[in-house]
């Protein structure tokens, strides 16, 4: 199949990953290709996803503009414009089978009725505004939707029904590790992340404490993170994916501690890769990740019950947790999915559900 994936254009899709949709953008198209299928990704300037795959930028640049805009101005102007500009260009050149929208981004689906191809939209996050709008009121026809987890598809259930496909991970990079007494925190160094909770539980826990990632908020790492970091907690970077995968092989358990609803959890996925059981709070997803067999999640914010945790998943069995993650979040799995709904997208089987608007009862 011909297939075009649409990233974002604010971080570009390559490793070190800037985040969990990135990586699962990159597997994604990287799996593909391997399967022998034609891949185009639209994503950021900078962006490599690896010699077979083509990558295509936004070509045409926003020029200075005299208007007075009342939406936003600035990279909210050069992000509609990128856009605006892919789905005119494949208006009038349509050389895919079908394209996959990642981009977070109201566009791609609202002009999705120009393209004489489906176009399924993977949602990634709670709902979006300006997503709500264009699918409530672009044309059903030829658009499909793909949540990552229940519990995001039922965040966006009052506009669309959405199959679930859950994110996966390349189990091949994040192998089974021997574990140990430490434990690793992975992410975004950012507040809705909550880094500075994983700290306070390693501490209650009695434990040495690993975090990694970049630093995306740099005021929040300056101010709650820094300040905390010596002895037994230490920062080591924004690692690449196999550096990373070893580090949390090495540890007892992986600390998961969103302050948001978190719609999948990655790095849940990530550690169950590499045999090691996770503590998470409860939030969004994470309980559709996390079962008892891989790990314990507990009350959002319940750091006593957290750092409770973090013994009584030393009992379990590190290759079972590593089996929860090759059957249900591989990067194989994901893919054998997308290419399942692919291929009804373009025979428009009956059997799937295409994204439409819902007329609320009341």
């Amino acid at each position: 199949m011909r297939i075009l994936l649409v990233g974002h254009t604010r971080f570009a899709i390559g490793a070190p990953f800037a985040g969990g949709l990135e990586s699962a953008t990159w597997h994604l198209a990287d799996r593909l290709a391997a399967d022998g299928h034609d891949v185009t990704v639209f994503a950021a300037p900078g962006s490599d996803c690896g010699p077979a795959v083509r990558v295509i930028n936004p070509v045409a640049p926003w020029p200075p503009s005299r208007s007075v805009e009342s939406l936003g101005s600035g990279d909210h102007l050069e992000v509609h414009h990128a856009y605006l500009e892919l789905m005119l260009r494949l208006q009038r050149d349509d050389p895919f089978d079908v394209v996959h929208n990642h981009s977070l981004h109201y566009l791609p689906i609202a002009l999705s009725g120009l393209l004489d191809v489906p176009v399924l939209t993977t949602l990634h996050t709670p709902p979006i505004a300006w997503m709500e709008s264009a699918l409530q009121l672009a044309p059903p026809q030829g658009q499909y939707t793909c949540a990552v987890s229940e519990f995001t598809a039922s965040a966006w259930n009052h506009v669309v029904d959405a199959e679930v496909v859950h994110n996966g991970v390349d189990t091949a990079v994040w192998r089974p590790g021997p574990g140990g007494d430490d434990l690793v925190w992975s992410g975004r160094m950012v507040p809705e992340k909550a880094p500075h909770l994983a700290i306070e539980i390693a501490r209650r826990a009695g434990r040495v404490l690993h975090l990694a990632g970049p630093i995306s908020d740099r005021r929040y790492f300056a101010e709650r993170v820094q300040p905390l970091l010596g002895g037994p907690i230490r920062y080591a970077g924004h690692l690449a994916e196999d550096a990373l995968a070893e580090l949390v092989g090495q540890c007892a358990a992986a600390l998961v501690t969103p302050a948001w609803d978190e719609p999948f959890g990655l790095v849940a996925a990530e550690a169950m890769a590499c045999g090691t059981p996770v503590v998470a709070f409860a939030r969004g997803g994470l309980p559709e990740i996390v079962d008892g067999e891989s790990g314990v999640t507990v009350p959002a914010g319940d750091l006593e019950a957290a750092a409770a945790a973090v013994d009584a998943v030393h009992a379990l069995s590190r290759s079972r947790v590593r089996r929860r993650a090759e059957r249900h979040f591989s990067v194989q799995q994901m893919t054998k999915s997308y290419l399942r709904t692919y291929r009804r997208m373009v025979l428009g089987g009956n059997d799937f559900a295409a994204a439409g608007a819902r007329q609320d009862s009341a």
